[in-house]
């Protein structure tokens, strides 16, 4: 296949570029690279990686565990690793949540994490976990990244995270052929969405492929659909005050959010759930049958292609192939949820700065695009990165419509609970809403207690 061998030619001359740019830069205490022709005993540049990183060691924690995932950071960083004569280990971890507190207090954090809650790591640097960023770091994260990702590591005015990945949700899967041959045209608001919905449920078609089950994390699949919801009903500004906490979770607004997602959830024969119910169901769970025909649709962030079947079709016209459509506005104004990671240190190390440092550039994404999208056998990666200065080459033709979509969207928001502070964001918000979908509690009952758990 000519893609595939075009991405092992990519992923051989990134490895190539970046070793050479390691080894022979200024930043890595290098010279410029002597010329082919150098008389015998010129004195040749030093090919050696610099003293304060060879023979280091750097550990990196963070929540992705997918074996593609796992496997792309790694050989991103393994570039960095080999170029500078050190050692660098991820580890992925499916209750990454809860073990990173438990090696804070035993005292044995990794070096580096990584974050998905912008609102965790605002916590860490509070209490003193995480530490700034170097000034060398921090440099190089505001010249590869906008402000408006930057500002999620930003913490008191002192710059914690290095973003490292960007994820665009606001998107619906579907199969375009099985549309077509149902007669079912895209929805293009809201009420069309509701009525297409309905549609599929009298013709003896699932509209929803549904699960929340992700571990210590299990809900947070909920709150980025009352997430999407609160941006459509509620309108950008409420969103941020929300957020914020200048308007209190159980907010009539927001407790309506979460009423129309459970109504539509509950609606008799809208959702097939493969684990037996919704909560039981693993988030990840849901690619097999919507190309199986289990399910019509379903809601979830571009970093999903990653969890569909291998050999899985994309947007190619092909039978089966899986494509997206935008998840429909209601206010006409098309809002965006986004979200992503960031990488933040526990020490201050020289060795760890740097690799910080190189988690923001526009290497490590293109390197790991390309390793990601290898171990899906060239088939969508499932990660984005909004690093500037990208060759975005590497990207396949849909992953590159995600990024146009991120880059000219006019009403961009991150993933509320990602902000908030990790006790409600990454803790009530998923339980309690866990306990709303199972209908041990009401819709009400649920942002009630959340907001109880408001840290003070």
């Amino acid at each position: 296949m000519s893609k595939h061998r075009m991405l092992r030619f990519f992923s051989v001359l990134f490895a190539v570029a970046l070793i050479a740019s390691a080894c022979g830069n200024d930043s890595s205490g290098g010279d410029d690279a002597a010329p082919s022709d150098a008389a015998p005993g010129d004195e040749a540049p030093s090919d050696e990686a610099p003293s304060e990183l060879a023979g280091t060691t750097v550990t990196v924690t963070g929540p992705e565990r997918d074996e593609s995932e796992a496997n792309a950071i790694q050989i991103a960083l393994d570039i960095f690793a080999d170029a500078n004569d050190m050692t660098i280990t991820y580890t992925g971890d499916a209750d990454w949540e809860a073990n990173i507190n438990t090696q804070i207090e035993g005292g044995n954090p990794p070096d580096i994490s990584i974050f998905p809650q912008p609102g965790k790591l605002a916590d860490f640097a509070r209490d003193g976990s995480v530490v700034p960023l170097s000034d060398a770091a921090a440099a190089a994260t505001a010249a590869n990244w906008t402000e408006a990702w930057t500002v999620f590591g930003n913490v008191d005015g002192v710059q914690y995270g290095v973003p490292v990945k960007t994820d665009l949700k606001s998107l619906v899967w579907y199969q375009p052929d099985r549309f077509a041959a149902n007669g079912y045209e895209v929805p293009t608001t809201f009420d069309d969405l509701l009525a297409l919905t309905d549609q599929m449920i009298a013709d003896g078609n699932t509209p929803w492929c549904v699960g929340i089950e992700s571990g210590q994390a299990t809900g947070w699949t909920f709150t980025d659909w009352v997430e999407d919801l609160m941006l459509r009903t509620a309108g950008a500004e409420v969103y941020d005050q929300w957020v914020s906490h200048e308007i209190p979770f159980n907010d009539s607004r927001v407790v309506d959010a979460m009423t129309t997602v459970l109504d539509l959830w509950n609606t008799e024969g809208a959702v097939f759930a493969s684990g037996g119910s919704i909560a039981a169901t693993a988030f990840q769970d849901n690619g097999e049958p919507l190309v199986a025909g289990d399910c019509m649709m379903h809601r979830q962030a571009s970093f999903y292609a990653a969890f569909f079947p291998d050999g899985t079709a994309f947007a190619d016209g092909s039978e089966g192939a899986v494509d997206v459509f935008y998840f429909p506005s209601i206010k006409g104004d098309s809002p965006v949820l986004g979200a992503g990671t960031l990488a933040a240190g526990f020490n201050d190390n020289p060795a760890t700065m740097a690799v910080l440092e190189y988690f923001s550039t526009p290497e490590y994404a293109e390197a790991r695009q390309v390793a990601q999208t290898e171990g899906k056998d060239g088939g969508l990666s499932g990660f984005l990165s909004a690093a500037i200065g990208q060759d975005t080459s590497v990207y396949q033709p849909l992953e590159q419509s995600f990024l146009e979509i991120l880059a000219n969207a006019e009403v961009v928001r991150f993933d509320a609970s990602d902000l908030m502070p990790a006790d409600v964001g990454a803790g009530t918000f998923w339980t309690e809403g866990t306990s709303a979908v199972n209908g041990d509690i009401t819709a009400q009952e649920a942002a009630d207690a959340i907001e109880a758990s408001w840290p003070s």
